[in-house]
């Protein structure tokens, strides 16, 4: 399968929700060694950090569908994970410390047991590497220089597993290594956790049902 620039390059409807524009969001002006107590101590105002090659930058605020999306598959994962005490489930307020010294926050994240071995509560800071299963949720902001440089340094650190999901177009592209996505899956298909979260198991369409009261 292409590789997602290519796939955006040779067939422009398979990624129209990524624009290739200027790359990260806002990059703040504070030039600093970023330690894990100062990122830790920035202000609750309501904004989404990340540290990028020792830049803060401001990744923005998402909109309503997105928000919508991730909160029906966080829901979900929950409600799958936590009975059968398959790991934890993690939202995009949590930093994962990578090994570059990176600082990155998938929209959720599943960190598997068997890496939580020895401890009984998650720490108040960052959790070293990548989560065994990453998932980011576009919104119209988001670059493929982005996007990449997300995968590649989430497979480098640890996971397993990422889905990236369109939800203005609805679809969902499963990789299992940064280079290109392993398959596709449309509102047709379901969304499997293969090795990673196993046995779980949801609808695509059920993240992208339209609104019914």
């Amino acid at each position: 399968m292409a590789t997602l620039t290519q796939s955006v390059t040779e067939n422009p409807s398979i990624n129209p929700s990524i624009s290739q524009g200027e790359g990260y969001a806002n990059a703040l002006p504070e030039k600093k060694v970023w330690t894990d107590e100062a990122f830790m101590e920035l202000p609750d105002d309501g904004h989404h950090y990340e540290i990028v090659n020792g830049e803060l930058i401001d990744m923005g605020n998402s909109g309503a569908l997105h928000g919508y999306v991730c909160g029906l598959l966080l829901a979900s994962l929950m409600g799958y994970v936590l009975p059968k005490k398959l790991g934890v489930i993690l939202d995009s307020s949590t930093a994962f410390k990578m090994k570059n010294g990176n600082r990155r926050s998938p929209d959720i994240a599943f960190f598997a047991k068997e890496r939580l071995q020895g401890i009984t509560e998650l720490p108040s800071g960052f959790l070293e590497g990548a989560p065994d299963l990453a998932v980011e949720v576009l919104s119209p902001g988001n670059t493929v220089e982005e996007i990449h440089d997300k995968l590649v340094e989430y497979f480098e650190n640890g996971t397993r597993l990422a889905w990236i999901i369109h939800p203005k177009e609805k679809y969902i592209l499963v990789y299992h290594s940064a280079q290109e996505p392993h398959h596709l899956l449309k509102s047709i298909d379901s969304l499997d956790g293969e090795e990673v979260v196993q046995g779980f198991s949801l609808p695509v369409a059920d993240l992208f049902q339209p609104l019914s009261f």
